[in-house]
């Protein structure tokens, strides 16, 4: 693929990603994807990746649903050893292939759609709850004071010591 510098576009369904799913709320939707196999001009073989969805997720300020848009462009140095890694460019991340330089597509755009999940997903215009809650904000004016739970055991103790 790199030597024919070969492009390949299209859609994956989010259906199709089961590890993803489990982070989802509901199955709808698909990822548009390009991938671009070519050598740079120091002879380094890369994959450029290019990803964009719209994820179904719950708000945990106000459990609505909302799409979170990921948009995702990286340039992944294609290497087959881990040693290989210090010797890519800067701005390259590394992208470790078998020997036989077999490459997963759909577990590469998982992979990168898990990393852009939020770890908290809130909805872009919620509020975040401010509140301050004093200390007493249980108790009620009219209400006594409440003994303290081992008042009946400070006395005891009171009347055993001589």
């Amino acid at each position: 693929m790199v030597s024919a510098r070969r492009r390949f576009e299209g859609s994956l369904p989010l259906s199709a990603m089961g590890r993803l799913a489990g982070s989802l709320h509901g199955q709808g939707g698909d990822a548009r994807v390009v991938l671009e196999f070519d050598t740079d001009a120091l002879k380094v073989k890369y994959l450029e990746l290019s990803i964009d969805a719209e994820l179904p997720l719950q708000c945990q300020r106000t459990l609505e649903l909302f799409g979170f848009p990921v948009v995702i462009r990286q340039r992944l140095g294609l290497i087959t050893r881990e040693a290989d890694e210090a010797s890519l460019p800067e701005g390259y991340e590394p992208l470790l292939v078998g020997e036989d330089g077999a490459l997963r597509p759909l577990e590469l755009v998982e992979d990168e759609l898990i990393l852009a999940l939020p770890v908290i997903p809130t909805k872009p215009g919620s509020e975040a709850v401010d509140a301050e809650w004093p200390a007493d904000a249980g108790a009620a004016e009219d209400e006594p004071p409440q003994p303290h739970p081992f008042a009946a055991l400070a006395a005891l103790k009171a009347r055993n010591t001589i």
